[in-house]
């Protein structure tokens, strides 16, 4: 299992994203794959930054070798 550190997390937010639209991302997006929740509010619900991670990329397209 891979751990993904909510520092690390945000890093990849940014690296993807750009760091304006990764907040507007994590804050704005609402993914059903979450439970109905943003980024913001899955990761205060206690969801692991990794599923959170797996589940933009999957929305956003991320490249395999960007996940």
């Amino acid at each position: 299992m891979v751990v993904v550190r909510l520092t690390y997390f945000r890093e990849l937010m940014e690296n993807e994203f750009g760091v304006v639209r990764a907040a507007a991302v994590s804050r704005d997006h609402v993914f059903s794959e979450l439970g109905g929740r943003t980024v913001e509010e899955a990761l205060e619900a206690g969801i692991e930054p990794r599923e959170v991670w797996k589940v933009v990329c999957e929305a956003y397209d991320v490249p395999p070798a960007r996940r």
